[in-house]
């Protein structure tokens, strides 16, 4: 059964645990810094401009967002991590947020992907939330984003650091992406209908 990604719509936003939705749909979720263009991505994968919100200045997504995608599935996108210019006691309560949402909702995360930026290393923070991941005992994707920042000569390269640093298991996913240009798209929608087994 094929996916419409482009069917999608925001459900809510939830800033506590008892916001978090449990109806029994699969959720996908989305994490990465809050620089690496997370909103992008997921506009690109349902083809729509702004349904996910993009700014210039990082840390724009500060609860969990829901996207009901073709009444199938849930996209789950959380706050972004790392650089994001907000106060301490925010940063706080993101990652309360994060690790309440990973330590009682394995039951609900069917897969995760993981945004990186491929021009550079994986942070800790990348390697910590791709812990977390693995602990939720889930299947990854892991994106690495920008690609079209790159030369062709420096992609594999930018790979083999990225996979050689957040060590993906058997059944994991890395993917080449540019949100810009779409590249990696259907790859990465192709990933996601694998694990819904759609």
């Amino acid at each position: 059964m094929a996916i419409n990604f482009q069917r999608a719509e925001f459900v809510l936003s939830a800033a506590a645990p008892e916001q978090f939705i449990r109806d029994g749909l699969p959720q996908i979720v989305f994490a990465g810094r809050s620089n690496v263009g997370k909103s992008s991505v997921i506009n690109r994968l349902l083809n729509r401009k702004k349904l996910a919100y993009t700014g210039n200045s990082p840390g724009k997504t500060r609860q969990i967002n829901y996207f009901l995608t073709d009444r199938k599935f849930y996209l789950a996108d959380l706050p972004g991590y790392g650089y994001a210019k907000v106060s301490q006691e925010e940063k706080l309560r993101w990652g309360k947020l994060m690790e309440s949402f990973f330590r009682n909702e394995r039951a609900h995360i069917t897969a995760g992907v993981l945004i990186v930026d491929i021009r550079h290393k994986p942070t800790q923070d990348d390697m910590k939330m791709r812990q977390w991941f693995q602990d939720a005992d889930c299947n990854l994707i892991i994106l690495a984003n920008k690609i079209d920042k790159l030369k062709k000569s420096q992609i594999e390269p930018a790979l083999n650091l990225i996979h050689d640093t957040l060590n993906p298991g058997e059944n994991d996913q890395l993917i080449p992406f540019s949100a810009q240009n779409g590249t990696g798209n259907d790859e990465l929608r192709g990933a996601i209908s694998g694990f819904l087994g759609m």
